[in-house]
């Protein structure tokens, strides 16, 4: 029996690793006519997030809106469509939050093995390692 791959969630950052969990997920959405949800989560330190107002960075929220337009070019490039959606707080939390979600309908995430992050997060990296942990869909790690 074939698992129906229909919505694939896709961690963005930018990094190599991401790009590299992108062209997969792409590869994976091709053979299940499947579609790409990229999701950027812009950290805000934990003061900020209890504001009204969030944690405003235009710039890299700009940076981050060309991350997402340069994966939505790739994808389309393949045939895929892809949506992209960023939300303010936790990479790691509300990652493995968003695709637990009923709502969004995610079949499964494929996350780079490390982000951007700090020099700690060597191994796993802490966000792709708590998204495996935290997920109750299946999640594919690209190194």
């Amino acid at each position: 029996m074939a698992i129906k791959t229909k919505k694939i969630l896709v961690p963005l950052d930018g990094s190599k690793n991401c790009l590299r969990g992108l062209d997969m997920a792409i590869h994976i959405a091709r053979q299940s006519h499947g579609v790409i949800i990229g999701l950027a989560v812009k950290s805000v330190p934990g003061i900020y997030a209890l504001h009204p107002l969030g944690f405003l960075d235009f710039n890299s929220m700009k940076e981050i809106k060309k991350i997402i337009e340069q994966a939505k070019v790739k994808a389309a490039k393949k045939g895929i469509q892809l949506t992209g959606k960023v939300i303010a707080g936790d990479p790691g939390y509300d990652i493995a939050r968003f695709a637990n979600n009923s709502k969004n309908g995610i079949d499964m995430i494929v996350i780079g093995a490390r982000g951007r992050g700090s020099a700690k997060e060597f191994f796993l990296g802490s966000v792709s390692n708590y998204v495996l942990h935290k997920s109750k869909k299946p999640v594919l790690i690209v190194k």
